[in-house]
């Protein structure tokens, strides 16, 4: 398997046919986007993906097909996480992971676990994935924050745990795992707009949702940063910024799939309980899009 090692790594959507399904081809133009456009890597099943509303079926296929349209072009990064440790454990004793290359793991939603728990959560389901697991820290949508005490700890003590996608927005929290790491622990932003300072202070890469639209000049930006070439790479975060900001707006993917369809490649048709974005974000959004 290609080992993910730093660069940028595409969190993809589902496309929606009208009615409801997966639109397989429009997923598969988005594959070839993203790789042709110079992603380092895909996540498939992640929060962006509305896996939470994806059946079991429904994931299966997802990610087959992903994996068999990849071609072993780029590195697959599978989400696979949830707020019930015997129930996550059991899905990875499950999964054939022969094509993956590493899990993605978010910190247990809704539970509210204390700092003891998100360790023991984390150990227990490392010690059921046969791959490189990357932790997912992000406070805004489990309501609970990974710290960086717990962080360095299970990054210290658990083998296969090698990598965070930090998306706290806490700097000083995301230098302190910096600083203080294993070597080759990996540290991936989870915010499209930190992922430039990130990189400044030491991370080696981002989960995007932006680069599902823009791969070409994110991906870029990324590869100019980790070469510490900021002067270059901030010409295109801020090129980028505004559009991130409204992505992100009226909820995600929401944002990015009404980016999507005005760059037409796929349409933005979402699962409830999401809805498409509001006219005053859409309208905003398809002036920067035409301006880009």
């Amino acid at each position: 398997m290609k080992e993910i090692k730093s660069g940028t790594g595409v969190a993809l959507v589902t496309p929606f046919h009208n009615y409801g399904t997966i639109d397989f081809n429009c997923l598969e133009k988005l594959l070839n986007h993203v790789i042709e456009g110079g992603a380092e890597f895909v996540l498939a099943l992640g929060t962006t993906s509305e896996a939470a509303t994806l059946s079991s079926d429904e994931k299966n296929a997802a990610v087959n097909f992903i994996i068999e349209t990849v071609n072993d072009r780029v590195p697959i990064m599978l989400g696979v996480g949830g707020n019930n440790t015997q129930e996550v454990v059991n899905r990875m004793q499950s999964i054939n992971f022969d094509q993956i290359s590493a899990v993605l793991s978010v910190a247990p939603y809704y539970n509210k676990p204390n700092q003891k728990g998100l360790y023991t959560h984390f150990k227990t389901i490392a010690s059921a994935c046969p791959l490189p697991l990357y932790l997912y820290n992000v406070p805004s949508r489990t309501s609970v924050n990974i710290s960086a005490e717990t962080t360095l700890k299970l990054a210290t003590e658990i083998q296969n745990i090698v990598g965070i996608k930090e998306a706290s927005g806490n700097m000083p929290q995301i230098m302190d795992i910096i600083k203080n790491k294993p070597k080759d622990f990996k540290v991936f932003s989870g915010d499209d707009a930190l992922t430039l300072p990130m990189l400044s202070v030491g991370a080696q890469g981002v989960i995007s949702v932006v680069a599902n639209a823009y791969p070409k000049d994110y991906s870029e930006m990324v590869r100019l940063g980790l070469k510490g070439r900021f002067e270059e790479a901030s010409i295109l975060h801020y090129k980028l910024l505004d559009i991130i900001g409204l992505l992100f707006e009226d909820g995600n993917p929401a944002g990015v799939k009404a980016a999507l369809e005005m760059l037409g490649i796929c349409k933005n048709n979402l699962r409830l309980p999401l809805v498409k974005v509001n006219k005053t974000v859409n309208s905003n959004l398809a002036r920067l899009i035409a301006e880009y």
